[in-house]
């Protein structure tokens, strides 16, 4: 990317052959950062933030920096921080001062990503203001840094999460655009899902929907405070491929052997489950129950409760 306008609707294009639906959140980022605007996406975790953010940085050739947003998140980390070796031997110069993702974004024109940025203490927000408002910072004893043209922040928050989380100021947030990111449909995670398991054959197939249907149940559970993102599926179906070689699960299982729950199936997918999904989930506070029986009862929804539903198609 150059300080000249991208032809945005080319880049739209482009980046989209890389991403599994997504399309209308692709243009609006991509609106946003091509007119000079920094960013907040809002919404949980494995929503395809971070991927659609690495497909514009890499069309438009700038690099993209990761910063976690946590109490541990100090203004010298963000910014940069004298070597005290150095200091202790030269004192103060910018010659031994270490440039945090902060300054590295602003010098070389990429996209900070601050994840979880509502969880960094106020001091380390405060930093990014003269970054965001004046497009420059001061360092002391180290000068100023302007910030390249295409340097953005992009930050992520978690709306289903509070615990540990600062309130945000009228002075961050009013500089800042929004978007709401939330989980896709069925049908764009059992894209994703086949694509990132590389799934094939009948067993595949009844795997990668299986998995998403479980997996999206888990959103809408009562005793469960936060669902698991669609990473949960993928791990359901790759946890549950190397289980099927070990037990020796036919490829040529019929629907039969599916909707049968005591068959090596039904029994294969709940083992997924458990391991793939039961440290992922967040029960709710008043909840007298473990992640472990929620799993059972989702499993049982599907295969034996209404098995019938399970049926592709």
């Amino acid at each position: 990317m150059t300080s000249t306008p991208p032809d945005v609707a080319l880049t739209r294009n482009r980046v989209a052959t890389h991403l599994v639906g997504r399309e209308h959140e692709l243009e609006l980022v991509l609106s946003a950062v091509a007119a000079g605007r920094d960013l907040v996406l809002e919404g949980p975790p494995g929503t395809g933030k971070t991927t659609l953010l690495r497909a514009i940085a890499d069309e438009w050739g700038i690099p993209l920096f990761y910063v976690e947003g946590n109490a541990d998140l100090t203004p010298a980390k963000l910014v940069g921080h004298h070597n005290p070796a150095r200091v202790l031997k030269e004192d103060y110069s910018e010659a031994n001062f270490v440039p945090g993702p902060l300054l590295e974004a602003m010098r070389q024109g990429g996209f900070l990503y601050l994840e979880e940025f509502n969880r960094a203490p106020d001091d380390t927000l405060n930093t990014l203001l003269a970054a965001l408002a004046e497009r420059r910072i001061a360092v002391p004893r180290a000068g100023q840094v302007q910030a390249s043209p295409t340097f953005r922040l992009i930050a992520s928050m978690n709306p289903y999460d509070n615990v540990g989380t600062t309130r945000l100021s009228t002075s961050i947030t009013d500089r800042l655009c929004r978007l709401s990111v939330d989980y896709q449909d069925e049908s764009a995670e059992i894209g994703i899902v086949g694509l990132r398991t590389e799934n094939g054959g009948k067993l595949g197939d009844l795997l990668v929907r299986d998995a998403v249907w479980v997996n999206r149940a888990t959103r809408r559970h009562p005793h469960l405070r936060q669902g698991s993102s669609v990473r949960g599926a993928i791990d359901v179906v790759l946890v549950a491929n190397q289980l099927a070689a070990i037990r020796g699960v036919s490829e040529a299982a019929d629907s039969s052997d599916r909707l049968d729950p005591e068959s090596a199936y039904p029994q294969l997918v709940l083992d997924a489950m458990t391991v793939s999904l039961s440290g992922r989930v967040h029960l709710d506070e008043v909840a007298d129950t473990t992640p472990e029986r929620v799993i059972r009862e989702i499993w049982e929804d599907r295969f034996v409760l209404s098995p019938a539903s399970a049926q592709p198609g």
